[in-house]
């Protein structure tokens, strides 16, 4: 059980803000602490009496409220209590005690508590075989899920106080701290105690246990929802629940059944039970403070346990304690309760063989602006430029005819960024039917093709998920930011009872390029050809070469001639450019024939740019670019096209005629090298220092 104390009173400042936490820089010896945490107590050479400083493990320290006090957990026992001693941990299992003087949010409270429920899984965050014992070295570490890796969190063992007692959370044993710390390394892990202000159970239990999570409306849950629940319990899924407040007045307050408005409770068991000759669906509840309970019917004391055999009672483990644990008739959960959270277990946190696991898949992806970060369905000229996810969903349920899966977006890093003024972005997700082929879906087909499924909502959560039930097939999920030009990374997980199998439909990088162009004289020269003759040879003179400066004039000259093209000026760079691509003698001067064949070039370029300039400015979209490249025969990855991107557009994500010139004759210099060297037109080359 856990309990709740009273919160702490300060006579200055009058009341206690939530702080302003920094991060110490961490340290190499921190770094190389990751292998095995014994070891490196053992061997660390900057411990001083067995304890390593604090300054090497990176502490977390409070900008403001200078009163408080980081003591150590070993000398923070108060003298009134000389028969105590500093404990790592007692009967976590057993009981889970844990206090908050207040300051410690109830999202995180209550997924610590649930955590508690299941051994295993709280040994892999909490390793319990740390101790206040002869090896102590004044260090802890714990482990959390960090977008589909476990990482190592090392940190000393001073805990903020004031007057003795501990500020945020602890355990309801005055002697144990392992809540507390567990508390520390989290607000490490994500920057400052400050950036866990605010947040939902959700979170912290797929941080806790790698899981994945989904929101119920238990006002608008499905029918199957009792089963959705009773098949969570049964894959050891950490199930929470709360009931909204329509106020800030009405936190914590009670109800007249004995629960609690904006309070985090955790969901224990769930059973049916025979009554009076009938089946009564039944859940078990439990409040994180280890006391206040529901007082309605089938609480603790009620009537009905009265007609339950003792059997039945000890199948259901009842027993009448004031230990914060109840049980309740499924239909007056749904009545009281309005929300549900449920985090589904990976395969890897589900350690008992009679558990039902989960399939799992992953795909690790980014929104970039200007190439990437497209937006949601609203923003159809940029939506197609989203990364883009095919499902393939391999075979039905059991005695389905659908599968059932779980797709979870999340943003990665937001809560850390919090000290920058980054806030959470919004995000969801839709789902298409595959047009059959592999390949960058364009912009026709979201015109002409409505969704299969969406996500439920665009909010602006860490995650976003919900359950999904498809016949078997293939599908492609286009995860999003609700507003374009928006930049985060993103973890895209899929969760189903059958395997299913992802893949990112990014092109694979390919040149289907002309062969370089070797003209002959013609019989008879065209129009064009004469003006361009005439031109060079006022410019070039009797040896009908020309530098990059008279290159400049020829071409600017001739642009501005030209009909329908808004362009400004090519640059003295660009024409260099030109002359490394297209000089074939090596003196860095283009003659006569080698500045037809670049025109020919240039007018497919010009041709191109125009296609793509839809407003006719002189500038187009870089969103724009990935068709444009292709179009000239490039067909790059997302990887190559946020590079590029970056390279070429300006702030306003805008690509001049210019800079898509420069572009073009980058690629193609690099793909002539790349010819070159490339042996029978393998996929790579070998290179030496010289080349």
């Amino acid at each position: 059980t856990l309990s709740k104390t009273p919160s702490l009173s300060l006579a200055e400042p009058p009341e206690l803000t939530f702080v302003k936490g920094i991060l110490v820089s961490d340290s190499p010896w921190v770094d190389a602490f990751m292998s095995t945490h014994h070891e490196e107590q053992q061997e660390c050479p900057h411990t001083r009496g067995g304890v390593v400083p604090a300054e090497l493990v990176g502490a977390v320290e409070l900008e403001v409220l200078p009163r408080l006090t980081w003591p150590k957990p070993t000398s923070w026992i108060a003298p009134s209590h000389p028969c105590q001693r500093s404990s790592w941990c007692s009967g976590i299992q057993d009981q889970g005690r844990i206090s908050t003087q207040g300051y410690c949010d109830c999202w995180l409270l209550a997924a610590i508590a649930s955590l508690t429920l299941n051994e295993k899984t709280l040994a892999r965050v909490v390793p319990l075989d740390q101790n206040f014992g002869p090896d102590y070295a004044g260090i802890f570490h714990f482990q959390f899920w960090q977008h589909n890796e476990w990482l190592d969190v090392v940190i000393d063992d001073r805990l903020p106080t004031f007057k003795d007692r501990l500020v945020f959370l602890h355990s309801a044993e005055l002697n144990e701290f392992w809540s507390a710390l567990l508390e520390k390394a989290y607000a490490k892990l994500n920057g400052s105690y400050e950036s866990l202000k605010g947040g939902s159970t959700i979170e912290a239990m797929e941080d806790f246990t790698g899981g994945i999570g989904e929101m119920y409306d238990v006002k608008a849950a499905p029918d199957n929802f009792y089963e959705i629940l009773e098949k969570a319990l049964k894959r050891c899924s950490m199930v929470g629940c709360s009931i909204d407040t329509s106020s800030a007045a009405e936190s914590e307050a009670r109800t007249p059944f004995g629960l609690v408005k904006g309070h985090a409770y955790s969901v224990t068991g769930i059973e049916e039970v025979s009554y009076r000759g009938r089946q009564v669906q039944l859940i078990r509840i439990r409040n994180p403070w280890g006391q206040v309970e529901w007082n309605g019917p089938w609480s603790d004391n009620s009537p009905e346990w009265r007609s339950v055999s003792p059997s039945e009672q000890r199948r259901l483990s009842q027993a009448a304690r004031d230990d914060g644990e109840f049980w309740m008739k499924f239909e007056d959960f749904k009545v009281h309760f309005d929300k549900v959270e449920i985090c589904n277990l990976t395969p890897d946190a589900l350690e008992d063989s009679t558990a039902h696991k989960w399939e799992v898949t992953i795909h690790q992806g980014s929104w970039v602006r200007g190439a990437t970060a497209g937006g949601c369905r609203n923003f159809l000229e940029t939506f197609w430029t989203n990364p883009q996810i095919k499902l393939h969903l391999t075979e039905k349920d059991d005695g389905q005819d659908d599968c059932t899966f779980i797709a979870a977006l999340m943003q990665k890093g937001r809560r850390k960024l919090k000290k920058l003024g980054a806030e959470m972005l919004t995000i969801g997700y839709s789902i298409y039917e595959s047009p059959g082929r592999d390949g960058h879906l364009g912009k026709d087909f979201f015109r002409y093709h409505p969704s299969k499924a969406r996500s439920k909502t665009y909010i602006n959560l860490r995650e976003v998920s919900h359950r999904f039930k498809l016949p078997p097939g293939d599908y492609i999920l286009i995860p999003t930011t609700f507003e374009p030009h928006q930049e985060a990374d993103f973890c895209l997980r899929i969760f189903s009872e059958k395997k299913a199998i992802t893949k990112d439909l990014d092109e694979n990088v390919a040149i289907d390029l002309p062969e370089p162009l070797h003209p002959t004289p013609s019989p008879q020269e065209t129009e064009e050809e004469k003006q361009f003759r005439a031109l060079f040879e006022q410019i070039s003179g009797k040896d009908m070469e020309i530098s990059a400066e008279e290159l400049e004039y020829v071409l600017n000259a001739v642009l501005k001639k030209t009909k329908n093209i808004k362009f400004k000026n090519l640059s003295l760079v660009s024409c260099r450019n030109i002359i490394s691509l297209m000089d074939t003698s090596g003196n860095g001067k283009l003659e006569f024939s080698e500045f037809k064949a670049f025109w020919e070039k240039m007018k497919k370029w010009i041709s191109i740019f125009l296609q793509f300039d839809f407003d006719k400015s002189g500038s187009m979209s870089s969103y724009e670019l990935r068709g444009a490249l292709k179009a000239a025969g490039y067909q790059l990855n997302n990887y190559l096209l946020q590079l590029i991107v970056l390279r070429y557009s300006d702030e306003r994500f805008q690509i001049e005629f210019d800079d898509f010139l420069n572009c073009l004759i980058r690629l193609e210099n690099a793909s002539r090298v790349f010819q070159a060297l490339s042996a029978k037109n393998k996929e790579f080359i070998n290179l030496n220092i010289g080349e």
